[in-house]
C-alpha cells in the first residue's frame, strides 16, 4: 500500500512535501517560484486530485527550513535539479512535472537533464533556459530583468522583501496579485527564507555556462500570461525551437504573473488536458 511522503533528504538536508490526493493517482510534482513556496499550489492541487492525480508539491531549497545553506554556491542550478530528481526517485517515478516561475526554470532542466523519469513537462511562465537567453537580446526581456541584477547585491534585497510594504511594491511589478499572494509577503520577514529564496538568483553567475541545459524530449506545454510584467511574451512563445516532442503554447488573456492564484481552475484543465492525452 503507497504511503504519504511529507518529506524527502539529500545531502544532509530535509525538504517539507505537501503529497495530496488519491494514493493510486498519477503523480504530478509542483515546482513553486520565488518568492512563493509549495502553497502557491493551493488553489490547483485540489482540482488535479479531483480528477484522480496525486500531487507533490515541495519546498524547495531556501524555503524548507531544514534546507537552507547560506553559500550561494548551494543554490546552482545543478543543486535544484538533483533535489527535484531525489523527490522523483522517492516516487518511483515516472511523474508529470508543472512549474511556475523559477520552478518552471528548474522543471526545463529537469525534464532536459533527466528525460526519463518526466512523462511531460508543464512550464507555467518562465521558458525554457535558452529562449530566455535569446529573448534578453531579441526583446524588451532585459528591461523586465532588471531586479535580477538588483538581487546581486548583499543584503539590500533582504532589507527590501523582508519589509511587507515594500515587498507587496516589489511584487506586483510582475503584475497585480491576488489577495491570496499576500501570504508569501508575509513569510519573507523571515530573513533566512528571504536570504534562500534570493540566493537562487545569486547563484546564476556561479554556474558552470558549459552545462547548459539541452532539448526537451517530452511533450511540453508552455503557459504564459499576457498581464506578465516580469516575462516578455517571446521567450515562452520561443521555447518549442527547445523541444523535441509535442509542444503547445498557451496565452491566457488579462492575467498577471501569478497565474496559480489568479487563474487556477484555467491552469488545472490545461495541466489535466495536458497529461490526460498521455495516459
Amino acid at each position: 500500500m503507497p504511503e504519504r511522503i511529507d518529506s524527502i533528504s539529500r545531502a544532509g538536508r530535509t525538504f517539507d512535501i505537501r503529497d495530496e490526493g488519491p494514493l493510486d493517482g498519477e503523480p504530478v510534482v509542483l515546482l513553486h517560484g520565488f518568492p512563493q513556496d509549495s502553497r502557491s499550489w493551493g488553489l490547483v492541487a485540489p482540482l488535479l486530485y479531483a480528477r484522480g492525480y496525486r500531487t507533490f508539491a515541495p519546498d524547495q531549497r531556501g524555503y524548507s527550513p531544514a534546507a537552507r545553506p547560506r553559500r550561494r554556491r548551494d543554490y546552482r542550478t545543478s543543486e535544484l535539479v538533483a533535489d527535484v530528481k531525489a523527490l522523483i526517485d522517492r516516487i518511483g517515478g515516472p511523474v508529470h512535472l508543472v512549474g511556475h516561475d523559477w520552478g518552471a526554470a528548474v522543471a526545463w532542466e529537469t525534464a532536459a537533464r533527466h528525460p526519463r523519469p518526466v512523462r511531460t513537462l508543464t512550464a507555467v511562465s518562465v521558458p525554457h533556459p535558452a529562449a530566455f537567453l535569446r529573448a534578453l537580446v531579441t526583446s524588451p526581456q532585459l528591461l523586465r530583468s532588471w531586479y535580477m541584477f538588483f538581487f546581486q547585491l548583499p543584503w539590500l534585497p533582504e532589507a527590501v522583501v523582508a519589509h511587507e510594504t515594500l515587498a507587496r511594491r516589489f511584487m506586483s511589478n510582475a503584475g497585480p496579485f491576488p489577495d491570496s499572494v499576500v501570504r508569501d509577503v508575509t513569510h519573507l520577514t523571515d530573513r533566512a527564507l528571504a536570504r534562500g529564496g534570493l540566493n537562487w538568483y545569486r547563484a546564476i553567475p556561479l554556474s558552470d555556462p558549459r552545462s547548459r541545459p539541452g532539448a526537451v524530449s517530452a511533450p511540453t506545454l508552455m503557459v504564459w500570461s499576457d498581464g506578465d510584467g516580469a516575462i516578455d511574451r517571446a521567450g515562452p512563445e520561443a521555447s518549442g525551437r527547445y523541444v523535441t516532442g509535442p509542444f503547445r503554447f498557451v496565452e491566457l488573456p488579462g492575467v498577471s504573473h501569478w497565474i496559480p492564484d489568479e487563474a487556477p481552475e484555467a491552469l488545472a484543465e490545461l495541466v489535466v488536458e495536458h497529461i490526460g492525452g498521455r495516459d
